[in-house]
């Protein structure tokens, strides 16, 4: 309990033995609400943090266009964060093949794009996945929300779980991974219920769980979806006109602990795609140059308010951001 990690804290403190180290690990404690339920937790959790926090301070001697922190992953296992990411390459069929390709052949876009501050709403508050590999259900959810907001003037809340629990027979695996192309291949059919009415409960069960839809408060489908082209033109024209899901590498300590600045190291972040995001927004840093604004799924308390800028490249691109681009069209 958080209680018992005070309470051994307070009586190393009265021993004089507090160090530097202990300090920032009962601030982070209490920052993030952590609850230990024994010593042995308690001393597994404070190794994973100082290994955490020596990676964390040689990022921010050695990267110059990204701050890095703890979060409330700077005390999991490796196992735990690997649950994070869901987005596999799981097996392909006929049906997973986008109706359209989209290369955008010298049409124009903006300078900047950012459909969180777009009023009304057309993106929703950032969410968190949990214990589950349901990255690839967030990105899809989101992507077909702000669609129809986009063009269909109503931002819905949908439900992940209709996807994680009920997508199996087009190819998704649950909390075991899936792909945002084989969610809009079951939304076609299905159209997804509201959240309210379907919600989210893997991330603290971390299991699928059996599908419970039920047709008749179905809310929203697909009508298709495209696939972009892998420029950096094609990627942000698609960006002017929606939020587009993604996939990048997001298994690094220098992703997992990002608080703010421009993700630019390519070489370490990787381009292995094991995650699956939203890209709804791109503008240039005056120092740091291009970028892609990215809504994550780790909740609000990771990255920038939940969000993190990944800087543009030639493909793969940084993470591997420009590999898998697709958006979705809402009916």
């Amino acid at each position: 309990m958080r209680a018992f990690a005070t309470a051994l804290l307070a009586s190393i403190a009265s021993a004089k033995l507090l160090n530097s180290q202990d300090f920032e690990f009962a601030n982070y404690i209490a920052k993030f609400g952590k609850n230990y339920e024994s010593l042995e937790e308690f001393q597994l959790r404070f190794g994973l943090w100082q290994k955490w926090e020596s990676e964390i301070r040689h990022l921010n001697e050695t990267q110059t266009s990204s701050t890095h922190g703890f979060n409330h992953l700077s005390d999991w296992t490796a196992e735990e964060r690997t649950r994070l990411l869901g987005r596999k390459n799981v097996m392909k069929t006929n049906e997973d093949t986008a109706d359209n390709h989209f290369v955008a052949n010298g049409l124009g876009y903006p300078a900047s794009v950012n459909w969180v501050t777009v009023s009304p709403a057309v993106v929703n508050p950032v969410q968190d996945q949990g214990q589950c590999g349901s990255c690839w259900a967030f990105s899809a959810t989101a992507s077909l929300e702000s669609a129809k907001a986009i063009f269909g003037g109503v931002l819905n809340k949908l439900s992940e779980q209709n996807f994680v629990s009920c997508s199996f027979l087009q190819g998704n695996l649950g909390c075991n991974g899936g792909l945002y192309n084989k969610a809009w291949n079951y939304a076609k059919t299905h159209p997804i219920e509201s959240e309210a009415n379907y919600p989210y409960t893997s991330g603290t069960t971390m299991v699928s769980g059996s599908c419970l839809y039920n047709s008749a408060l179905g809310i929203q489908a697909v009508t298709s979806f495209t696939t972009v082209a892998t420029d950096n033109a094609s990627i942000m024209t698609a960006i002017a006109q929606q939020p587009v899901s993604v996939a990048i590498e997001a298994d690094t300590v220098y992703f997992q602990s990002y608080t703010s600045g421009v993700l630019t190291d390519a070489a370490a972040c990787g381009t292995t795609l094991d995650h699956a995001v939203v890209a709804v927004g791109y503008g240039n840093d005056p120092t740091y140059g291009a970028y892609y604004y990215v809504r994550n799924s780790w909740s609000a308390a990771w990255g920038d308010q939940g969000y993190v800028k990944i800087g543009q490249a030639p493909a793969p691109g940084v993470c591997g951001i420009n590999q898998d681009v697709m958006w979705v069209t809402a009916k």
